[in-house]
């Protein structure tokens, strides 16, 4: 049961609240029934503010960036689910350091560093998520992750605190860092880079992006890559190898394209993709022997 007196106190602090909004509008796989609040916030007052009125009221609440390796339930998600806007997309530099809230994207952030003749960001161009998120999981690509270029954190404590701490002692590597299990929420990043000619950096983001483009079905709605990489294999060429290119569920496909991803065809539903998912780990495991982890991350 929607709560009206939250909605009003969380609106009296400037953040913007709407109650049974429906999570295939803030996710990249187009799939998820309503939250009960969905919550934009746009300074750290805001945030801590609201973060004590989900306390008062005793509702459940994540942070989501943008959605783009999220697999939302089709019932929705019975709790606030808070989004970092205003002051958290702002972005600054200072010599080779640029510092960049948790919610801006990685594409404004790229194109930030290319606008000021910085590069080690390249392989990220195209990731389309926000630096909150790449954060969280330690987003990477083509050789590249974000731990190659992260210098600090700055969070917001499960008590309230405000701290910037050195990302070397986040625990990051593939896919993973500490913030999968600390419960800090990611409010801004600095991150180190390398002077450079802007027309190389833009050689290489104009490449990475070509790759995507003529390699991955961005034309369809998708979390990206479903699975993580196992040891010693590529999850894309193990599902090829298997035949299970193009197979579907309901309205989820493994996409004909690429085979480490799936797509939502239309109007595939969570559980569509949920047996999808579980028909290659199968599949896989049986004909190969590998065991396939997913990486996009299903909420209910």
């Amino acid at each position: 049961m929607i709560n009206h007196s939250f909605i009003s106190s969380v609106e009296e602090t400037g953040a913007l609240c709407t109650p049974q909004s429906l999570m295939k509008e803030h996710t990249t796989f187009r799939i998820g029934g309503p939250a009960d609040y969905y919550i934009l916030v746009h300074s750290i007052k805001e945030l801590t503010d609201t973060l004590a009125l989900c306390d008062e009221f005793d509702i459940d609440y994540m942070l989501i960036g943008n959605g783009s390796n999220l697999l939302v339930c089709d019932e929705g998600l019975r709790k606030a689910v808070i989004r970092l806007g205003g002051d958290f997309k702002n972005i600054s530099v200072s010599g080779n350091t640029v510092t960049c809230g948790a919610g801006a994207t990685l594409a404004r952030l790229c194109t930030f560093a290319l606008s000021n003749s910085l590069s080690g960001l390249e392989f990220a161009y195209g990731i389309p998520g926000t630096v909150g998120g790449a954060v969280f999981m330690n987003a990477g690509a083509y050789g590249g992750e974000m731990k190659d270029v992260l210098l600090t954190v700055t969070h917001l404590t499960p008590s309230g605190v405000v701290e910037t701490v050195l990302a070397d002692t986040l625990s990051l590597s593939y896919r993973h860092s500490d913030y999968k299990l600390n419960n800090c929420i990611i409010l801004s990043a600095d991150f180190s880079l390398i002077p450079d000619k802007d027309s190389d950096i833009k050689a290489r983001m104009d490449d990475f992006m070509n790759r995507r483009v003529t390699k991955q079905p961005l034309e369809f709605p998708s979390a990206g890559s479903v699975f993580k990489r196992p040891e010693g294999a590529f999850a894309g060429a193990l599902i090829e190898q298997c035949g299970l290119k193009g197979a579907s569920v309901g309205g989820a496909q493994v996409s004909e394209k690429h085979s480490g991803f799936i797509i939502n065809t239309g109007e595939a539903t969570c559980q569509d993709v949920i047996s999808l998912v579980k028909k290659v780990q199968d599949t896989v495991k049986s004909q190969t022997g590998y065991t396939l982890e997913r990486e996009i991350i299903h909420l209910s």
